[in-house]
């Protein structure tokens, strides 16, 4: 088998990594963290502001792959501490409508780039 990757305009990798794989009725995206846009300057380095870029992120990438947050059916977070879940959250409630995808969020000790959040998803193909 084959695999197809997708790629995000604007969103760097931070290792040997796709942002995207295909796997015939789901597709894996890689997590993101607001540093890997390319374009990215940190204004008030807030979990909000990071929260929002790994959408943005994940959005670059997701376009690429023809899909959008409407597919997404598992989400990963990542957060160097729960003290940030709050405004993570806040942010994330954005990003998805009910019925909202099954999630995981879990505190880590530290985050590729300094980061203090990483988002993770899955998609299923319609």
């Amino acid at each position: 088998m084959s695999r197809k990757s997708y790629t995000g305009k604007e969103v760097s990798v931070s290792g040997p990594y796709s942002h995207a794989i295909d796997a015939g009725s789901h597709l894996f995206f890689s997590g993101q963290v607001a540093k890997n846009a390319l374009d990215y300057e940190e204004v008030t380095g807030s979990i909000e502001e990071q929260t929002k870029q790994c959408f943005i992120n994940l959005e670059r990438v997701m376009k690429d792959a023809g899909v959008t947050f409407d597919d997404v059916v598992k989400a990963n977070v990542y957060l160097t501490s729960m003290k940030h879940f709050q405004g993570m959250n806040g942010v994330y409630e954005t990003m998805f409508s009910e019925p909202y995808p099954a999630r995981t969020c879990v505190a880590v000790y530290e985050l590729p780039l300094g980061a203090d959040v990483e988002i993770e998803v899955v998609v299923y193909k319609k």
